[in-house]
């Protein structure tokens, strides 16, 4: 396994960002698979991968120590998992994006993963918290082949209601980007600016400042469909629809928790349907 590490600051208006990068390599051998390239630089980590169900499914955990961004800083993920590899990527908490300066300075999150054929990726982060005043890009692209299979959480909470926070300021864009053998099968773009009627209006999110988007390559069949549709009915703030080879949850709502239990419980209810395998909760989630 190659590894090599790098410390790099950029100074800008006399305040230091990081400019932090990680890329994983898994591969197949045989019955296992492995992480054969990791790199790094700055203060984007990983613990060593844990093996709870088995060395065919390691799940790894994504470390960003400062635990948060600022204006200027920048974090890079990129994962490829070769043919037939089998991976799950969480995080141990919530990502947070803080209040920019008065320039504005974007601060951004791009992920890419490229999953190769018969792979298997779940990437199932805990939700990004967008404070007051931030000015944020959130950028998700994954890049599928042939039989390869994922599933992919994205969670927004903007502002903090729990601290009596709302998003009267700042901005959010949010980039989701899937291709299958090049061609594109799912494009979102979402922008939230505070203050704006968006956030309030009817038409709009209604007052509800927690947002995601859960997406699996599944399609069900109706039977299957009005199951699930009846089984997730209590939460009113779940909404399901499928096209293109990808199943898609919708969630709108007002608190985080009850956002990352829901995609957690729809994860654990369909993860046999979309890679065969039973559900094996990462031990994080319970921490």
């Amino acid at each position: 396994m190659a590894m090599t590490a790098a410390w790099h600051l950029e100074q800008s208006d006399s305040v230091w960002n990081w400019q932090a990068g990680l890329s994983l390599g898994f591969g197949r051998q045989g019955s296992r698979t492995v992480l054969d390239r990791l790199s790094h630089r700055g203060p984007l980590r990983i613990q060593r991968p844990f093996l709870p169900e088995g060395p065919e499914c390691p799940h790894v955990y994504i470390l960003h120590p400062p635990g948060g961004m600022v204006s200027g800083d920048h974090l890079r993920l990129e994962a490829h998992l070769g043919a037939d590899a089998c991976a799950l990527l969480t995080t141990p908490s919530s990502g947070k994006f803080y209040r920019a300066r008065d320039n504005g300075t974007l601060q951004t999150q791009h992920n890419r993963f490229v999953l190769e054929e018969g792979a298997s990726l779940e990437y199932l982060p805990q939700d990004t918290i967008a404070f007051e005043g931030c000015n944020a890009r959130l950028i998700t692209q994954l890049e599928v082949h042939g039989s390869a299979r994922f599933c992919v959480a994205d969670l927004l909470s903007l502002g903090r209601p729990a601290a009596d926070e709302g998003f009267t300021r700042g901005r959010v864009e949010q980039h989701l980007d899937v291709r299958r053998d090049g061609r594109p099968i799912y494009i979102e773009r979402n922008r939230f600016e505070g203050g704006d009627e968006l956030l309030h209006a009817q038409w709009g999110l209604g007052g509800a400042l927690v947002v995601g988007t859960w997406l699996a390559t599944l399609i069900l069949d109706r039977d299957q469909l009005d199951a699930l549709r009846a089984e997730f009915e209590p939460v009113s703030q779940l909404a399901f629809t499928q096209r293109h080879g990808l199943l898609m949850a919708r969630y709108l709502g007002h608190e985080a928790e009850h956002a990352r239990n829901t995609f957690i419980r729809l994860w654990q209810r369909l993860r046999p349907l979309i890679n065969g395998r039973e559900a094996c909760p990462p031990r994080i989630w319970n921490t």
